[in-house]
C-alpha cells in the first residue's frame, strides 16, 4: 500500500500575553512524525489536552503549523495555493466529536448533506438521489431527509455527520472522537458502520480517541501522545513499552473479571504546556523514574518491528491478551 499521509516534524505553539503581560508560549504539538498508508486506520490516543485534536486540525490544514511538513498523496500541502488547497480538501474530511453541535440546527438533514457540494461548488446530478444514497450508505431511511437535528437521536446525528463527510468521496477521513458523546450500545454500532464503510469504499482513517481499548480494537497502528509529543508507536496488538501507555491500558474497563489487570495508579501533577520540563514530561508521574528521565528528553527508539517508545527505561515485553479482531456487525 502506498503512503497517503506523511507528517514530518510537525509542531504547533500558541502564544498569549500582550502589552501588560509577559508573553507565554504553549506547546500544543511538538515534533510529531508519522506515516499513514492507504486503507489503514491509524489511532491517536491520549488524555484530554495531549494535543491529539490539534494534530488532527494541523493534518487537515485547518490551522498552520509552527514547524514541520504535511504531505498528502505526495503533495506538500504548504506549497498549494488557496484554490488548490480547497480542491484537495474534497479528499480530506472530518467527522466531529459532538454530533449535537456538528449540524446547524437551522438545516434539515437534506440541507446538511448537500452543504459540502455548495461549499466546493460541485453540483450533484440529482440532489434527491444523492441525499437518499448518502442516507442509505449510513443505514438511515430516506424519510429522514426533511427532519431537523432536534428530531434525531445522537446516533442518527452522528450517522448524518458521517454521511456528510463522505459526500465528496474523500480518501482520508479524520475521526475526532466520533463515539465519545454516545451511549455504549450506539458506540458499537458507529464503529461497525465505520469499519463497513472503510471496507466498501477503501477509506483511510485517522482515528482520534482517549479510549485505548477502543483504539486497540479498531485501529491497525497506534500513536500514543502525552503533552504534545508521541511517546509510543505500536501495532494494535502489541504490549505497551511506555509506562504511560501501560497506565492508559490498565484504566480501560474490562467486563471479563478473568481478564482484568491491576490498575497502575499515577501520582503527581501533569506539567503545564507553558512550562515543560527539560527531560521526560511524564517523569513526575512515572513509577520507573530516575534522574536521567528528569534531565534528558527521551527519543523514540525501536522496541520491536513497527514498535517504538520514547522511554529511557521501557517496560519488558510481557505476553498480551489477544485483541479481538474488529468485525462488521
Amino acid at each position: 500500500m502506498s503512503d497517503l499521509l506523511t507528517v514530518n516534524g510537525l509542531s504547533r505553539r500558541f502564544s498569549d500575553g500582550g502589552l501588560f503581560r509577559k508573553r507565554k508560549v504553549f506547546h500544543a504539538v511538538s515534533d510529531v512524525s508519522f506515516t499513514l498508508k492507504q486503507g489503514e486506520i491509524l489511532g491517536v490516543v491520549g488524555e484530554s489536552g495531549c494535543g491529539k485534536s490539534t494534530l488532527a486540525r494541523l493534518v487537515l490544514r485547518l490551522i498552520n503549523p509552527s514547524e514541520g511538513q504535511v504531505q498528502f498523496d505526495g503533495v506538500d500541502m504548504a506549497s498549494l495555493s488557496r484554490g488548490d488547497m480547497r480542491r484537495l480538501r474534497q479528499r480530506m474530511q472530518l467527522v466531529f466529536q459532538d454530533p449535537y453541535s456538528a449540524i446547524d440546527p437551522r438545516y434539515s438533514v437534506r440541507d446538511a448533506l448537500l452543504e459540502p457540494y455548495r461549499v466546493q461548488g460541485v453540483k450533484p446530478k440529482s440532489t434527491d438521489e444523492t441525499v437518499a444514497s448518502l442516507l442509505d450508505m449510513v443505514g438511515l431511511n430516506s424519510s429522514l431527509a426533511q427532519s431537523y437535528p432536534h428530531q434525531l437521536s445522537g446516533g442518527q446525528k452522528q450517522r448524518v455527520g458521517i454521511a456528510r463527510a463522505l459526500a465528496l468521496n474523500p480518501s482520508l477521513v479524520v475521526l475526532d472522537e466520533p463515539t465519545a458523546s454516545l451511549d455504549v450500545s450506539v458506540q458499537a454500532q458507529i464503529v461497525a458502520l465505520l469499519e463497513r464503510l472503510r471496507q466498501e469504499l477503501g477509506l483511510t482513517y485517522l482515528f482520534i480517541s482517549h479510549d485505548l481499548g477502543l483504539v486497540r480494537y479498531f485501529c491497525d497502528q497506534i500513536l500514543v501522545m502525552y503533552l504534545g509529543r508521541i511517546v509510543e508507536v505500536m501495532p494494535s496488538g502489541a504490549a505497551p513499552a511506555h509506562p504511560y501507555t501501560r497506565a492508559l491500558l490498565d484504566s480501560t474497563f474490562e467486563p471479563d473479571p478473568k481478564r482484568r489487570r491491576s490498575i497502575t495508579r499515577l501520582a503527581g501533577e501533569i506539567p503545564s504546556g507553558y512550562d515543560l520540563p527539560p527531560g521526560c514530561a511524564f517523569a513526575n508521574r512515572c513509577p520507573r523514574v530516575t534522574d536521567l528521565c528528569r534531565q534528558v528528553l527521551p527519543t523514540l527508539t525501536s522496541q520491536a518491528s513497527g514498535h517504538q517508545a520514547a522511554c529511557h527505561h521501557p517496560l519488558t515485553a510481557v505476553p498480551e491478551l489477544a485483541v479481538e479482531q474488529r468485525s462488521v456487525a
